[in-house]
């Protein structure tokens, strides 16, 4: 090999080297400071979650039957005995929210887990005073047919349930409430067809309870089954304005297929039969299930739906998700039909605010035909 093609062939290689040297330093560089970027990153977001412990999170919303909606909102999970390391944490939120419009809506819920896992507490105290939309009775209502009703409402609700078995709980339902200054439109079909529960009513339901839950977090899960359901008499002897029955089930089952990746499948159901008032008839939307469907303006009887939906991380504390769902309501189950189903779906955002027990903030806007739509600011997973 000539003398200057292996001169010219060591320089290039002694450059290509340097070049490699170069860009390997500029690449360290570059992972270092990205690492300290997202070092203060983590370390703002500590601080934030500590501070998000003791000081509730603004809310705002505008509906055209409540107006501008300004409110407050409080999270928190917790261990209720340091002795206890069974025990999963238990949640305690408060949401408190008015209205230009007058709406008022005070609320605290618990998930409450003592004794060593063995005794599993859900329930909530709520006040409202609202105006909200009914489209009607039944599953083929029209947004043409939109009456107004107002009223008051105290309502509690406990299920306390014991560890039978690994997993399984079975207990005590239990539900009273008092309905007043209910307020139709003058022209509404509550008033015109004298439906039941116009006038409103105290009532108390006592029931059964129980749950199979084999989750690795309730708030949060990546995997397992989760079951629940209740049954509530409301008889005359125990004081109920009105005499009727009520009851759920409500199945959800989770995937972790690769990473963190999530896939969530629920499926519910509920029904009521006696003398039901329209307030106690099972409503199809909200913020959990068939989300961008307006909770209560389409109800009956008996409601079925089932959603499926995909979590997904992206950095840091921050995620996305995508769900599609589907329901109707009808007056038995002998009468549900594979037509007239609704369709809900849409997508959300996750900021992770409690990294110890990997809860998440969450930010859900669903979707339906011919402009249905809702926005939800929420804690915990929808389901």
């Amino acid at each position: 090999m000539p003398k200057s093609l292996v001169l010219t062939t060591f320089f290039l290689f002694t450059a290509l080297l340097s070049f490699a040297q170069i860009d390997s330093a500029k690449t360290s560089v570059q992972a270092d400071t990205a690492k300290k970027k997202v070092s203060k990153f983590d370390s703002f977001n500590q601080k934030a979650e500590n501070l998000f412990k003791y000081i509730p999170v603004p809310l705002y919303s505008y509906s055209s039957e409540a107006g501008n909606i300004f409110g407050l909102a409080k999270f928190n999970l917790i261990h209720l005995s340091k002795k206890d390391t069974l025990s999963k944490p238990s949640k305690i939120s408060e949401v408190v929210s008015w209205s230009t419009k007058g709406r008022i809506n005070a609320s605290v819920s618990t998930e409450l887990s003592m004794h060593h896992d063995n005794i599993l507490v859900n329930g909530y105290v709520n006040y409202k005073k609202q105006p909200e939309y009914i489209l009607g009775i039944g599953n083929d209502v029209s947004l043409d047919s939109a009456h107004q009703v107002q009223y008051d409402r105290f309502q509690f609700v406990a299920n306390p349930m014991f560890k039978v078995k690994p997993h399984l709980y079975v207990g005590v339902a239990f539900q009273l409430a008092d309905y007043f200054s209910i307020k139709p439109d003058s022209n509404s079909f509550l008033i015109r067809d004298n439906v039941t529960g116009v006038n409103g009513g105290f009532e108390i339901g006592l029931g059964i309870a129980a749950a199979y839950d084999t989750r690795d977090n309730r708030y949060n899960p990546s995997k397992g089954v989760f079951v629940f359901t209740n049954f509530l008499g409301f008889p005359s002897f125990l004081g109920s304005h009105y005499q009727f029955s009520k009851f759920q089930l409500d199945c959800r089952k989770y995937f972790n297929p690769w990473l963190k990746h999530v896939i969530a499948i629920q499926a519910y159901t509920s029904a009521s039969g006696g003398d039901v008032p329209f307030y106690e008839l099972s409503l199809l939307g909200g913020d959990s299930r068939m989300r961008g469907y307006y909770q209560g303006a389409i109800r009956d009887k008996v409601l079925v739906d089932g959603q499926v939906e995909y979590r997904m991380p992206v950095w840091n504390i921050f995620g996305v998700t995508g769900f599609i769902g589907t329901g109707r309501v009808a007056d038995m189950y002998s009468h549900l039909s594979l037509d007239g189903f609704y369709l809900s779906y849409g997508g959300g955002i996750r900021i992770r605010v409690d990294s110890k027990n990997n809860t998440n903030l969450r930010f859900d806007m669903g979707f339906g035909p011919h402009g249905v739509s809702g926005f939800y600011i929420n804690f915990a997973e929808a389901f």
